[in-house]
């Protein structure tokens, strides 16, 4: 039997499905994520359905698998990319936090030790903290500070070490440190690769991103595509501290568009021009996306909490844009 370990995959399921079909693994062979599954790419749902149904299928815990889970405990708040994947899974979120929250930190193996962030020096796998074998932020800090060298230099274990969660080579290749950590994270969703391990053979499989999902992901989301069209509608509810960053944004819009027409009126002949042609001058300063939509309901006085939810669809992507904006 042989297993397949497959670096981040990040939502990219043709990439995924492409790399399977490369490896060639017959039914009894093992696929094996190192986690992230999930996040970020076109179709979150589909991979994380993926390790749900298909036998000898399996997924570790990543950081970001793992945001969803505190998240979903009221413990930390939800990153863009994980607002975005909220929406994509739809009316099946819970079953997905449900599933992800009984995910494993590590996978022991015969011929590798699997986790997906890092793993600190002399304690046993028993002893790791989960920070640290799922790469959050905290476990970096908690490494940085007692450790003057990288983790991986430092690696003690009996077994190689097979991680993801970090492109160490900066490339579309694997990183291989003397042959004891094994890193498979090749950033396939800003496009550049998805890379696996064969075991027990040790043979990389690689196929090529197809784009840079990430970037299209979060244009298409503030532009106002649904991400996922094969997800069904949810209804949206709008809470107070909802309603008052909307507020916030409505001010941030209606400033916007206001300096906007003062640069547009300090050019004598824009005021003796049609209608049709201020709003095709206003568009070139407004640009196009949710915040463009808004921008030309500030320019018409029709901005108000209830246009602007119209446009905005969900808090999620209000909080979104309120982000993209602070940046």
């Amino acid at each position: 039997m042989q297993t397949l370990v497959v670096g981040d995959i990040h939502g990219c399921y043709d990439e995924f499905q492409a790399l399977l079909d490369k490896a060639g693994l017959t039914e009894g062979d093992a696929i094996i994520s190192v986690g992230d599954c999930v996040d970020r790419g076109p179709d979150t749902p589909a991979v994380l359905r993926f390790f749900q149904e298909k036998p000898n299928a399996l997924l570790i815990m990543g950081n970001h698998e793992r945001k969803h889970v505190r998240a979903g405990r009221h413990e930390v708040k939800l990153a863009r990319s994980q607002k975005i994947s909220r929406i994509q899974f739809g009316e099946t979120y819970p079953d997905a936090l449900a599933f992800m929250g009984e995910l494993p930190l590590f996978l022991d193996l015969p011929e590798a030790l699997v986790v997906h962030g890092y793993f600190e020096p002399d304690l046993p796998l028993s002893q790791q903290r989960a920070t640290v074998l799922c790469g959050t932020m905290g476990g970096d800090k908690h490494l940085r500070t007692i450790y003057d060298r990288p983790w991986y230099e430092l690696y003690d274990g009996e077994k190689p070490l097979l991680v993801g969660h970090h492109n160490y080579s900066g490339t579309d290749q694997p990183f291989v440190y003397r042959d004891r950590v094994f890193g498979l994270d090749t950033d396939c969703v800003t496009g550049r690769a998805l890379t696996s391990l064969l075991l027990p053979s040790f043979r990389f499989v690689s196929v090529p991103s197809h784009a840079n999902h990430w970037a299209q992901v979060r244009k298409m989301y503030l532009e106002g595509i649904r991400v996922s069209p094969k997800q069904p509608a949810r209804v949206v509810m709008w809470n107070d501290d909802d309603e008052k960053m909307l507020l916030h944004l409505i001010g941030n819009v209606e400033e916007k568009a206001n300096s906007i027409m003062l640069e547009l009126r300090s050019e004598p002949e824009f005021d003796r021009l049609s209608e049709r042609k201020q709003a095709k001058r206003f568009s070139a300063n407004a640009g196009n996306g949710v915040y463009g939509a808004l921008l030309h309901l500030a320019r018409l006085n029709q901005l108000n909490s209830s246009s602007a939810r119209k446009v905005l669809k969900s808090p999620d992507r209000l909080s979104i844009l309120l982000h993209t904006l602070d940046e």
